[in-house]
């Protein structure tokens, strides 16, 4: 049976054009509207919702109202079905981020499309080009703190023995051990986190993995549902679909970063570690030794 957060292809195919169903893509504008996008999809990035005069582009717009007005754009009311979906193969956990950014926003009729366009389009399902525009829906904003960490609060656990939370780096190994990367002031992690990659939780044909799979490599990296759970990559996005997988796999107290490193890099005062040997082993080049 799958998973209640989740909604497989046939079901999806089953309910389109219903009243209240909501479905949204998530991918580029230009692979929206004439690669073919699921009939009756709206599209909306993340990057829409970021915060327009800050230097991390993670960060959620602190405009609420402004947040719920983009919201409401896409045809979606309180008591609308949402569906989002992606290329789980060829973005950054992008339906991930607005599943959480949806759920920070008080939405809770959210599901993701099992596989997304990668197994709707293998199956042979039906599909349209253009731009959906929809009548303006009336969804009102409340926002949900318990499933957002920003910048100061994580410093604070930081700084101080935190047994009781764990610190979830969705990076990939590289950018975890310290590899350069052009844009970002400081390279590492923050101190103490777990590398849990946000790419290792699909099936070949983009579904999510056995989840009992994923919770027994979760708790080999010392994750176990009893902690509470930061996850922070990057903008927030690779994060974000981490926060999904943890909360597939019954997780129940997990955070997100928005600002992530984008925003951590940049602040002098946050702690960083890197790990130069792990980097060496992995690259295989000069770059891992400590200058």
């Amino acid at each position: 049976m799958i998973h209640p957060m989740l909604i497989d292809t046939a079901t999806l195919d089953q309910n389109l054009g219903r009243e209240g169903l909501v479905i949204i893509d998530v991918r580029g504008k230009a692979a929206y509207a004439f690669g073919g996008h699921i009939p009756g999809a709206v599209n909306a990035t993340w990057h829409e919702f970021s915060d327009p005069d800050a230097a991390a582009k993670g960060l959620l717009d602190p405009d609420t109202s402004r947040l719920e007005q983009k919201i409401q754009s896409l045809g979606i009311n309180p008591d609308s079905d949402v569906v989002i979906y992606s290329n789980p193969f060829d973005n950054w956990g992008d339906e991930g981020r607005m599943f959480w950014m949806l759920q920070y926003l008080g939405h809770a009729r959210l599901k993701i499309l099992d596989g997304g366009w990668v197994k709707w389009t293998a199956e042979h399902r039906k599909y349209e080009h253009g731009v959906v525009t929809p009548k303006p829906g009336s969804f009102k904003a409340a926002v949900n703190s318990d499933v957002i960490i920003e910048k100061d609060e994580l410093k604070k656990i930081v700084k101080r023995p935190h047994p009781e939370t764990v610190i979830a780096d969705a990076r990939s190994l590289e950018e975890y051990a310290g590899k350069e990367i052009s844009g970002i002031p400081r390279s590492g992690h923050v101190p103490g986190a777990a590398s849990v990659p946000w790419n290792a939780f699909l099936n070949p044909d983009a579904t999510v993995k056995d989840l009992e799979k994923i919770r027994a490599g979760l708790d080999d990296k010392g994750l176990h549902p009893s902690h509470e759970v930061v996850c922070y990559c990057t903008g927030g996005v690779r994060s974000a679909w981490l926060y999904v997988v943890l909360k597939l796999a019954g997780y129940q107290k997990v955070r997100n970063y928005p600002g992530s490193w984008w925003e951590w890099s940049r602040d002098f005062a946050a702690p960083v570690e890197k790990d130069a040997k792990l980097l060496h082993k992995i690259v295989g080049s000069e770059e891992g030794k400590p200058s």
